[in-house]
């Protein structure tokens, strides 16, 4: 049997495109979640884990998908070929248990977890260059209501509607109505509105 394994880092990226070539792969059954990379907690990979037996194939898209950095993916690979489960990876070839298999699938997981660290890197290199040099510089997913739609909801919550009401009116949930109005009532930090 072969099963594939589709996984993205955050919950709004997508899975079809990763989905649709595991199924092109031959793939019969595919495990899917949305967990970033480096996690331990991965349910349903683990659930694959346990599912793999004796001379079936796991399909993964890209080897990052597969396991957090090399020491973790080459343990996984060991165990699944002393199962004599062979390994797919998309962009890379079949990976199989003999030495010339394990020494380019070694090879690549070590470029692999370069990338992601070179990434990490980058990444950090940049938010420590925007908080230097940008005084409006906010660490952290944009705020999707302005401060001046809150300060509308609010306004509206003054006048005696319900967060419900609010919600229906403006789109605003009701949590968010009231973690955002309790900024706009402490007036000393006006700038996380």
């Amino acid at each position: 049997m072969k099963y594939g394994y589709a996984r993205v880092s955050t919950t709004d990226q997508k899975l079809a495109n990763q989905i649709e070539l595991l199924k092109l792969a031959g793939a019969g059954k595919i495990f899917q979640e949305k967990f970033t990379g480096t996690t331990t907690e991965r349910p349903e990979f683990q659930k694959l884990l346990r599912t793999l037996k004796t001379g079936d194939t796991l399909i993964v898209t890209k080897l990052d998908r597969f396991a957090r950095n090399t020491r973790e993916a080459l343990a996984i690979i060991q165990e699944l070929f002393k199962e004599n489960v062979k390994v797919n990876i998309l962009n890379m070839g079949l990976i199989d248990n003999t030495p010339t298999g394990q020494l380019v699938f070694t090879i690549f997981s070590a470029f692999a977890q370069f990338e992601r660290d070179m990434i990490v890197t980058r990444t950090q290199e940049g938010k420590l260059y925007a908080k230097q040099h940008d005084p409006l510089f906010r660490e952290g997913r944009p705020k999707t209501y302005s401060d001046e739609q809150i300060r509308f909801a609010y306004e509206l919550r003054k006048q005696g509607m319900t967060y419900k009401m609010i919600e229906r009116k403006t789109g605003i949930s009701k949590r968010t109505q009231q973690r955002r109005f309790k900024l706009i009532e402490k007036p000393s930090d006006t700038s996380k509105i």
